[in-house]
């Protein structure tokens, strides 16, 4: 099928969390490139939105909220976008205040691990990159690591030191994908698995559609034309959603690739909002009422 192609992004992070360039910042920049939607999804927060949404007040562009949080299997990592979700959910902003601490006392064992390897930083060091509430996190790390000059980019900070086989690598609050899909459906979110090519874990789509998983970022920066036509296949057969975004990080080198770098179909913004609504329906909700 042949859809009028639109310019939307809908992965998106800003100072919220790991990001370089404040909520504000990021929908000047959107509207400078003409995107008509932008999603928000800051890892396990939702605190930049109101910037967000008060800086395209008026203009036309529409602001998604978004999260993204990350689940673990003893396979490997599942990255999970919540698109649509309710910001006000009581239930979901408790689940995301318990993973902001966890993320800072991950940070400060990191340090410490760091520290013991020669490589010492001071928290204020790492806290200048990270503005706001936002919670400390690896990203913050690796950048007062390329400042201090012990390694060369952030890249090289997680291949070496800090990655899930680094030496100062720690393991964060755990949740599992179903946990994580419940949390954000709970929320009257769109659960949407991130990135799966290339993570490396499309193989395991089947299983998530079956706990309630609702779509698949198919356009991902790091993914082939053969990734896509793969994505597009099973988004078929499990009757999930197609999304795609750039996981725009900010402008510096290596932060990845540009705001609106990847096109996709407008429509996919339509279905998107239309299984939003359908998700807000109190029956829906309730089925993924779950203690976590």
């Amino acid at each position: 099928m042949q859809f009028q192609q639109g310019r939307v992004d809908l992965h998106v992070h800003t100072t919220a969390s790991d990001g370089s360039l404040t909520p504000a910042q990021v929908v000047r920049l959107a509207l400078e490139q003409g995107l008509a939607a932008i999603a928000l999804t800051d890892h396990d927060t939702v605190e930049g939105l109101a910037e967000a949404w008060a800086a395209a007040s008026g203009t036309g562009l529409e602001v998604v909220p978004g999260v993204e949080i990350s689940s673990d299997w003893p396979v490997g990592d599942f990255h999970i976008l919540g698109l649509y979700i309710d910001p006000w959910d009581g239930p979901f902003n408790e689940c995301l205040q318990s993973m902001k601490a966890a993320r800072l006392g991950r940070a400060r064992k990191i340090l410490e691990r760091l520290a013991a390897l020669g490589m010492p930083l001071e928290w204020d060091e790492v806290a200048r990159f990270c503005t706001g509430n936002c919670a400390i996190g690896r990203l913050h790390i690796a950048r007062a690591m390329v400042q201090r000059g012990y390694v060369s980019d952030v890249h090289q900070a997680f291949q070496r030191y800090i990655g899930r086989d680094g030496p100062a690598y720690v393991p964060r609050l755990r949740m599992t994908p179903v946990e994580v899909i419940g949390l954000i459906r709970r929320a009257g979110g769109v659960a949407v698995l991130a990135h799966p090519a290339a993570s490396g874990v499309v193989e395991y789509i089947p299983i998530l559609a079956s706990m309630g998983l609702q779509g698949v970022e198919v356009w991902y920066p790091d993914h082939s034309p053969e990734d896509v036509r793969l994505l597009f296949q099973l988004a078929r057969q499990y009757h999930l959603l197609v999304t795609g975004g750039s996981d725009f990080h900010g402008l510096e080198s290596g932060a990845g690739a540009p705001l609106g770098s990847v096109d996709m179909p407008l429509q996919v913004l339509w279905q998107l909002q239309q299984a939003a609504e359908l998700a807000r329906q109190p029956e829906e909700r309730s089925v993924f009422s779950m203690a976590l």
